[in-house]
């Protein structure tokens, strides 16, 4: 059994499982270089060879057992029909309303 297996199934191991947030992703050259070329963030939520690279992008660079797939939580209200704006440096937009 592998040992992310062992460690969702609260079994004991001989490693400390960590936890990276994806977001702190965003320093990678690869990542940015993905992001220069692709100005729209929910299309690039939306393509599923961009998002599997991005997700892929931290195991290639360090020693990871495993990834969660990424997205963004504004992906959310855009599943529900909701106008959702990225505009550089501002705050995202959802419709008429600022997201804060």
């Amino acid at each position: 059994m592998s040992p992310i297996k062992q460690v969702i199934q609260n079994k004991e191991t001989g490693i400390n499982p960590i936890w990276i947030m994806r977001q702190a992703g965003r320093y990678l050259p690869e990542f940015r270089e993905i992001r220069k070329k692709n100005t729209d963030f929910i299309k690039l939520c939306l393509d599923k060879n961009l998002s599997s690279e991005i997700t892929l992008q931290p195991l290639k660079r360090f020693d990871l057992d495993a990834a969660i797939i990424f997205s963004d939580i504004l992906i959310l209200p855009y599943g529900l029909n909701q106008p959702v704006t990225f505009k550089k440096k501002l705050w995202p937009t959802f419709g008429k309303y600022r997201y804060q």
